[in-house]
C-alpha cells in the first residue's frame, strides 16, 4: 500500500517554502490568468466583428414593406357543433 501512496505524493503541487520563489510563482500566475482574460477577450472581439461583417455583406438591399400588412401562412380549423365542455 506505501507503494502506491510515494508515487501520488511525487507528483503534488506544493508551494515552495523560499519566499522568492513563492513570489515569482505568483507573479507568473497571475501573468497567466492575465493572458487568458486577454485571449479570451480578443476571441469574443474577434467573433463580434465576424458576425457583423458577415451580416453587412450578406443583406442585399431591403425592400419598403407595408407595416399594416401581416405575412404568414394560416390554416382553416372546423368547428365544433357545440362547445367543449368545462
Amino acid at each position: 500500500m506505501s507503494i502506491f501512496h510515494t508515487r501520488w505524493t511525487r507528483f503534488e503541487l506544493r508551494k515552495p517554502r523560499n519566499p522568492f520563489l513563492r513570489a515569482v510563482c505568483a507573479v507568473v500566475g497571475l501573468f497567466l490568468l492575465a493572458g487568458l482574460v486577454v485571449l479570451g477577450l480578443l476571441v469574443g472581439t474577434l467573433m463580434l466583428a465576424f458576425t457583423l461583417l458577415h451580416r453587412l455583406l450578406r443583406s442585399g438591399p431591403r425592400t419598403a414593406q407595408d407595416g399594416t400588412v401581416i405575412n404568414g401562412s394560416y390554416s382553416v380549423i372546423r368547428q365544433r357543433s357545440r362547445a367543449l365542455p368545462h
